[in-house]
């Protein structure tokens, strides 16, 4: 038994329940996404549905264009994939443990964000991973999840990463790469937010006012009982400055 399936077998936590509480605190609009990475192991449910798209140039394909797209087409389905269905984004692919960085190194998009200056080599090679070699990736909605999984992602505002931030002061704000927060959340056991970048969003489609956050999905209850106390004491001080500011018509 993996160490994902024992914990998924002794958790014993009500996953709908989070999944709304979550929702509620920091205000969300989109539902969060359980991530869970499998080694060794069949898929607990069915491949992601699409084939690959045409390849490039260079040959990279993909189910996707990046996984990053997985993190909004789960949030109403549960899917697996596997190396392969994220293979357009080798930066993804790395960061997700699919991707060895000596194998990244050689693909043609890594050779393009480097000769752009986006993102320099040493920025590249000291990119947080998933460690070990998953086979497959589970994603789907927070709510349908059977067991723990290893991260939890949130698409959230401006006043979503405020009540996140107010509730964990220490919480890392990432830049780009979007993608390697799943690997620190899982790897540090820590939540840790992102702005975004510019790839992602391209890729997504998020919107504008939208950026992302993910939680170590062992540690979600805990997590969203201290954003709930932070809350309460946030809408305490707003409901104050509210009732000042009718001073000022």
């Amino acid at each position: 038994m993996t160490d994902t399936q024992s914990a998924a077998a002794t958790s014993g936590q009500d996953w709908a329940s989070l999944a709304g509480r979550l929702a509620t605190v920091l205000k969300l609009s989109a539902p969060p996404v359980a991530i869970s990475f499998l080694e060794g192991q069949p898929a607990p449910v069915a491949r992601f549905a699409g084939g690959l798209a045409e390849p490039n140039e260079h040959g990279r394909t993909g189910a996707v264009s990046a996984g990053c797209v997985f993190w909004m087409k789960s949030v109403d389905q549960t899917f697996a994939t596997i190396a392969e269905d994220h293979a357009n984004c080798s930066v993804g692919s790395y960061t997700h443990g699919l991707l060895s960085l000596e194998a990244a190194a050689t693909r043609d998009d890594i050779a393009a964000v480097l000769a752009s200056g986006w993102v320099s080599l040493e920025a590249f090679k000291a990119l947080p991973k998933v460690s070990g070699n998953p086979e497959t990736i589970v994603y789907g909605p927070l709510a349908d999840a059977q067991g723990e999984p290893d991260v939890v992602l949130v698409r959230l505002s401006p006043l979503g990463m405020m009540l996140l931030r107010d509730a964990f002061p220490n919480m890392s704000i990432e830049g780009k790469p979007q993608c390697h927060i799943v690997a620190i959340a899982k790897e540090q056991g820590v939540a840790v937010a992102s702005v975004g970048c510019a790839l992602s969003r391209a890729r997504t489609g998020m919107k504008a006012e939208e950026g992302t956050a993910a939680i170590p999905g062992d540690r979600l209850a805990e997590i969203v009982a201290t954003l709930e106390g932070t809350a309460d004491l946030d809408w305490s001080m707003a409901r104050y400055a509210a009732a000042d500011a009718k001073r000022f018509g």
